[in-house]
């Protein structure tokens, strides 16, 4: 009877006991429960994703990403780099309902046993639901109510989600050290490779990263501490943990820290337009795909060519010398390799599209494309002699050659391939000198608001950028349409949609430099014929003019050297059928380049970046449209000519009604001159 009663007193106690901890739980949900964040949000997870920068090869430049996230599906994830953290870090994942009640008896017995002396391993009593619930919804504050909370999540994310879902939440959520979020970033940073290529060895390396994500110095231990866990839950077998235990690790702890350092300039041009298009937090969140249209191979050609020579003239120099190559295919826009400067490092300022210079006479064949547009010859002749009485900005002006020599009559064609002063001034003044600024506004060279123009214009007074000049230079072969520049070829979200933007205007080649469809594209800025005399005259100052120093054996050049008052600033832009590259050298500071320097230096980039650019190729003519003829005419006087005993003959393109110089005309010579200084 004792009994019986000591029994029902004690069924009383244990009832009033569960009662009140059901009762206390009750509670404990209610009063937590009420205001937690809606778990239900992670059905549709889309993280912060890393946007990718690549080359028009396929090949990575580089990352912008305020964390590192590379999203991984779950049936993209290797079964054992599941396992290695399921063992690492929740061995009941797969069957508690998101707490864990052995796993949370273990880690009182093992951290006590800890603390005792104990030579036993601490343990945590997160399970991966219950850190999937904080590292989304709560924070890392240490609090038995934070506790309260996460683990009353951890029970609805179980009622709510799949294994997998969960799974997939906690390892593309995980912070895994070196601004790593998730296995994806963590195996290309780590690794260098995505998360289907890698060993056991690197499945246990990161998941033993969760724990200590910055701490490399136990790194195998760690890692073998993981492929032991393994082993004891029957995920792989002794032999396996003991072959993975020997592989070296080889972390790459610098793999999206450093980008080739050709492509920087080009990287932060893209980068820059796209953050004024698209914002912030699309460009660094959203995991943007962005084809670019460099080309390494021409990129590597055009930061070695232009460091060569920056290197050669700078040596033993305090002050250095900068300078700036742009390269682009002339009849879409598409630009091939950029580099703005020595170092990017030293210097982020891109002189490519930032840096506003004088470009010397650069600016001629826009002067001399009126003369030709009004119907003027290539022959049309010049006088080379002294102008007095030019007055700008009440200061008197006199022109003067290069050379110092004046050549009395001089065909148009020679004067611009041999790039004399003086001719061009005196065209310039036939012409209008604001008709030839508005041919260099018409072709995107100059701004439209230029103000105070005037004759020495005509010589490249004017301020541009390398970017706008060679961009001007590129509707000379592409049929004469502006084209803008293209860093992009197209950019997807992460899910493969194409991000729509203004469209760009592309100019089909086609070999009679016709006009593409009028629906797409502008009018031509100029006829045909002209275009194509503009481009032959160039082409002969490569030839045997100012140019001589950028020829390419082999292949077919034109081009254009450019130097300011005192050389402060040094240009060339060149072109082959298919290609065009400027170069742009001088001081961040105008300051006189030594002696002896000039716009040959700017040649010589542009030669060694065309060597290696158009190696292996065939020759491309430029394509001669309708409505020419040609004849042999003498370059020194105009004069149709037969024989050639001294190297003076080339045929020259005429229009339709043109003709070449009378016989009577003489031959060009040379009277020295007094004036010193000059652009060329």
């Amino acid at each position: 009877m004792k009994f019986k009663k000591v029994l029902r007193i004690l069924l009383h106690v244990v009832f009033w006991t569960f009662t009140a901890a059901i009762a206390a739980l009750a509670a404990l949900i209610f009063i937590y429960g009420n205001d937690l964040p809606d778990y239900r949000k992670l059905a549709t997870y889309a993280p912060p994703v890393a946007t990718r920068l690549y080359a028009a090869d396929g090949s990575l430049l580089i990352e912008y990403a305020e964390e590192r996230r590379v999203f991984i599906d779950y049936d993209d994830m290797p079964a054992q780099l599941v396992n290695a953290f399921v063992a690492a870090e929740d061995q009941n994942f797969w069957t508690h309902p998101g707490i864990d009640a052995q796993g949370i008896l273990r880690a009182v017995i093992n951290n006590g046993a800890r603390m005792l002396g104990f030579n036993t391993n601490f343990s945590g009593a997160s399970t991966i639901t219950q850190q999937v619930a904080k590292n989304f919804f709560l924070t890392s504050e240490r609090s038995i109510s934070r506790k309260i909370k996460e683990a009353i999540l951890a029970l609805r994310l179980e009622r709510t989600f799949s294994k997998k879902h969960i799974m997939t939440l906690y390892l593309n959520e995980i912070f895994l050290g070196a601004r790593a979020y998730g296995v994806g970033s963590a195996a290309l940073m780590y690794f260098n490779k995505p998360v289907s290529e890698l060993s056991l060895a690197q499945c246990a390396f990161l998941a033993s990263l969760p724990k200590a994500p910055n701490d490399r110095n136990r790194a195998v231990e760690r890692r073998n501490y993981v492929l032991r866990r393994m082993m004891e839950e029957g995920y792989i077998t002794k032999d396996q943990a003991d072959e993975a235990a020997t592989e070296e690790l080889n972390i790459n702890s610098g793999f999206t820290e450093q980008m080739d350092t050709a492509f920087q300039y080009f990287a932060e041009d893209v980068r820059r337009q796209l953050l004024n298009v698209l914002g912030r937090d699309v460009l660094y969140n959203q995991g943007l795909y962005i084809k670019t249209t460099i080309d390494p191979k021409l990129q590597r050609a055009a930061t070695n060519a232009l460091n060569k020579e920056l290197d050669r003239y700078n040596e033993g120099k305090t002050d250095k010398l900068q300078g700036a190559i742009i390269a682009m295919n002339p009849h879409t826009g598409r630009v091939l390799a950029m580099s703005g400067g020595r170092s990017f490092s030293e210097s982020s300022f891109n002189r490519a599209t930032q840096a506003y210079r004088q470009i010397g006479s650069t600016i001629k064949p826009f002067v001399y494309l009126v003369a030709l547009e009004r119907g003027y010859s290539p022959e049309h002749l010049l006088l080379d002699a002294p102008i007095v009485g030019i007055r700008e900005n009440g200061i008197e002006w006199k022109p003067e050659n290069y050379d110092k020599k004046f050549l009395g009559d001089v065909p148009l064609r020679l004067s611009l391939e041999t790039s004399r002063n003086v001719t061009t001034v005196r065209l310039a003044q036939e012409i209008g000198p604001e008709n030839a600024i508005e041919m260099a506004q018409r072709f995107g060279v100059y701004p439209h608001n230029m103000k105070n123009v005037n004759v020495s214009m005509a010589l490249g007074a004017g301020e541009t950028t390398l970017q706008k000049l060679v961009s001007g230079y590129s509707a000379f072969i592409n049929g004469g349409h502006i084209i803008d520049p293209i860093l992009v070829d197209y950019i997807q979200d992460r899910y493969g949609r194409s991000i729509e933007g203004e469209p760009q205007k592309f100019v089909a080649w086609s070999d009679d430099l016709l006009p593409p469809n009028d629906d797409v594209n502008t009018h031509p800025l100029v006829d045909a014929q002209s275009l194509y005399q503009i481009v032959s005259i160039l082409q002969g100052a490569v030839e045997r003019g100012t140019g001589r120093q950028a020829r390419v054996d082999g292949h077919t050049i034109a081009g254009k050297t450019g130097t300011t008052n005192d050389v402060k600033d040094v240009w060339f832009v060149g072109f082959s059928k298919n290609l065009i590259a400027g170069v742009y050298l001088g001081y961040d500071t105008p300051t006189p380049l030594a002696k002896g320097s000039g716009s040959h230096m700017a040649a010589r980039v542009f030669a060694d970046f065309m060597k290696t650019a158009l190696e292996g190729e065939t020759n491309q003519p430029f394509p001669i449209p309708d409505g020419l003829t040609f004849v042999r005419v003498n370059r020194r006087t105009g004069i149709a000519a037969s024989a050639d005993p001294d190297g003076t003959i080339v045929t020259e393109a005429f229009k339709i009604g043109q003709k070449p110089n009378p016989a009577s005309v003489k031959q060009t010579s040379g009277t020295s001159s007094p004036v010193v200084g000059g652009v060329f």
